[in-house]
C-alpha cells in the first residue's frame, strides 16, 4: 500500500487530515501529516520531511503550493527516490480520492490524486 505524507503550511495539513478522518475514520495507518511553522528555513523542513518517509514503501508526498517551502523541501527530500512521488496543490477531493484508491500503484495514484483535485475546483451556478 502506498502511504501518504500530507505537508504544508501551517496548519493546513493537520485540518485537512481532520477532514480525512471524518470521512475515512481507519486512515490514521495511511496518513501522515507536516505543517510547516512559518519560522522553518528549506533544510529545516527538508529535515522534518525526510523523518517521516517510509523506507519500506512507496510514499505519494500531497503539498499544497508549488514554489514554497513546503513543495520546495518535499522536492529536495525525494531526490533520487523511484518509489516517491509529488503532487501539488492539495485540496480536499484530492486527498479523499488518494484515501479511496490508496490500493492502487504509486503512478495510478498520484494521477487520481491530480484528477480528484482538478474535479473538485469549478464554480457553482449562479456566482459572479
Amino acid at each position: 500500500m502506498v502511504q501518504l505524507l500530507l505537508v504544508a503550511h501551517a496548519p493546513l495539513a493537520s485540518a485537512l487530515a481532520q477532514v480525512a478522518r471524518h470521512t475515512y475514520p481507519g486512515c490514521s495507518a495511511q496518513l501522515q501529516t507536516l505543517d510547516i511553522p512559518p519560522e522553518w528555513d528549506l533544510q529545516a523542513a527538508e529535515a522534518a520531511i525526510r523523518a517521516l518517509l517510509p523506507t519500506d514503501q512507496p510514499v505519494l508526498l500531497l503539498v499544497d503550493t508549488p514554489g514554497a517551502t513546503p513543495c520546495n523541501a518535499a522536492q529536495a527530500a525525494l531526490a533520487g527516490r523511484t518509489d516517491a512521488a509529488l503532487v501539488h496543490g492539495v485540496n480536499v477531493p484530492m486527498l479523499w480520492r488518494s484515501l479511496c484508491y490508496g490500493s492502487l500503484g504509486l503512478a495510478e495514484l498520484a494521477q487520481r490524486a491530480v484528477e480528484g483535485g482538478l474535479r473538485g475546483v469549478g464554480q457553482a451556478p449562479g456566482g459572479a
